[in-house]
């Protein structure tokens, strides 16, 4: 079966950029001196993460319990799990732990949160590594680098018979609101600044801090100098989107994933081309449009080996699961996108995107639906 003849909505990867995208982030690493940890929370994907590794130490960043315990079972024994911590999740955490022999690096950012995690820890006789998280700008969570409590906390997970104190950690998600390289350098810059200043101020205070850890594609593709920083853990790279696209961080060639749709109606009373995929497919995203013109919900692209004309088509409005699609100017190519006809459509985020689907149809270049990837859902 051609990869265009599959029932829609799909999700169709291209491995060649795939590898591409891999090989590029992976001699970044090594050009700065430190670890690569991709954040596979993108593709959820083992064989995406096989490729993600590739000479790499091997470990993985990952933001769900169902994460960790798909990527702990595909013999990936080093994950970070990405999110602050509930105390809750422990149980679950130390399962996976025991049950693959994993080591599952924590968040934490107050003292309240480690007192609660530390406690059930004890209760599962378990021991979990644990960063604290830093806020270089991004101000969703972590502490400042001057922050008085910063010692406070690394004191108390330190003094845990049940947490190892591992190092400090941030994300620049800021980075994914900036215009220009040159901001996106002073944002990197900033991230590294930060997490070399609290991990200054653990050592000093005589407490270990061996993993100073950045994250975010944008800062991971423009950071000139990483001194001081022990890993970087970027996620979307991988594939990229048309939001990093909008940042300058990748072109439309870079990018990996797409949905494959399929025409189901010509609306020319509001001149839409109706087809299969809306909101659950492509997601309500619009993060591309903070950069781009008429992109919408994402940009139509022709199938491998079709062409379309040279008209700008983009999805302008979703609901549960239509698409509407709209060109930019005047009508819609109607003729040469007739019912039936198949198209694919370039996500915005294109970790929103592919979450809700179970497998990607993998392309070699030959256009031919040989080949599956599933992948984790869910929490």
């Amino acid at each position: 079966m051609r990869i265009a003849d599959l029932e829609t909505p799909a999700l169709v990867l291209d491995l060649a950029v795939l590898e591409r995208n891999c090989a590029a982030m992976a001699e970044r690493a090594k050009r700065h001196g430190v670890r690569l940890r991709p954040h596979i929370k993108t593709a959820k994907s083992a064989e995406v993460a096989a490729i993600a590794t590739r000479g790499q130490f091997g470990g993985l960043t990952v933001s769900t319990v169902a994460e960790a315990a798909y990527f702990a079972g595909h013999q990936f024994r080093d994950l970070t799990y990405g999110v602050g911590i509930a105390a809750d999740k422990i149980p679950a955490l130390a399962a996976i732990q025991r049950e693959h022999g994993a080591t599952i690096n924590l968040i934490v950012d107050s003292v309240a949160a480690i007192t609660a995690v530390a406690a059930n820890a004890a209760k599962e006789q378990s021991i979990f590594p644990v960063l604290i998280e830093i806020d270089t700008g991004g101000r969703r969570a972590g502490l400042d680098p001057e922050d008085p409590e910063l010692l406070a906390v690394a004191q108390a997970v330190a003094e845990s018979k049940s947490l190892k104190l591992s190092g400090v950690l941030s994300h620049a998600g800021h980075s994914y609101h900036a215009h220009g390289s040159n901001e996106i350098r002073r944002i990197a810059e900033q991230e590294r600044w930060g997490v070399v200043r609290a991990a200054e101020r653990i050592t000093a205070a005589g407490l270990p801090c061996e993993t100073v850890s950045v994250g975010s594609t944008p800062t991971a593709v423009y950071a000139e100098r990483l001194d001081g920083v022990t890993e970087m853990r970027p996620g979307v790279y991988t594939f990229f989107d048309l939001d990093q696209v909008g940042l300058g961080v990748c072109t439309e060639q870079d990018i990996v994933v797409s949905v494959l749709a399929t025409v189901i109606g010509h609306n020319r009373r509001s001149n839409r081309i109706l087809i299969d995929a809306g909101a659950l497919a492509l997601s309500k995203d619009l993060s591309a449009s903070e950069f781009t013109k008429d992109v919408g919900y994402g940009l139509i692209r022709p199938v491998r080996g079709a062409v379309l004309p040279p008209v700008h088509l983009f999805v302008a409005e979703v609901h549960q699961e239509h698409g509407q699609v709209a060109a930019a100017y005047g009508e819609p190519p109607w003729d040469d996108l007739p019912i039936g006809a198949k198209v694919r459509v370039l996500p915005n985020h294109v970790c929103l995107t592919a979450a809700p689907f179970d497998r990607y149809h993998v392309d070699r270049g030959d256009g031919l639906a040989k080949v599956e990837w599933e992948k984790i859902r869910g929490w």
